[in-house]
């Protein structure tokens, strides 16, 4: 498993807590990390990944509803929500992770973390929005 996987995958259990938990029983990164056996070079990336999805967290969120058709986000599973915030921050934000990883990572992290309904479901509404990213002239989504 590669260094941005286990990025991917310490970052998606970090928001999983943090939801959970909500603001009084989160941890700070660092000190989430302690917790648990980490590998610190997946640290970097995955402290990138949890800011972007912090900053740009009710974008990403109109985003995911407006391509999960008819599920509402807090009807998704927290697994599934956060996999998706993720892949959404790498769709939109990072220019250097090409569309069809970011989506191949989300489903297969979703196979690891969540249901055996959780890659098709991932993979629909990320699909379905990385055609729309492609077809657009800058590259990205517009969000309202």
């Amino acid at each position: 498993m590669g260094t941005r996987r286990k990025s991917r995958e310490l970052a998606l259990q970090a928001l999983f807590q943090e939801e959970l938990a909500g603001r009084a029983g989160l941890l700070d990164f660092e000190e989430f990390c302690a917790h648990f056996q980490v590998n610190k070079k997946a640290i970097p990336y995955a402290h990138k990944l949890l800011h972007g999805v912090h900053e740009k967290r009710k974008a990403i969120n109109q985003l995911i509803s407006r391509y999960a058709e008819n599920w509402r986000l807090e009807r998704m599973s927290a697994i599934d929500r956060n996999i998706l915030r993720l892949a959404v921050f790498e769709l939109q934000y990072q220019d250097d992770v090409p569309t069809s990883v970011a989506i191949n990572e989300s489903v297969e992290i979703a196979k690891r973390f969540s249901s055996d309904d959780s890659g098709p479901f991932i993979n629909g509404i990320l699909d379905g929005m990385a055609r729309d990213i492609a077809s657009s002239a800058e590259g990205q989504l517009k969000t309202d």
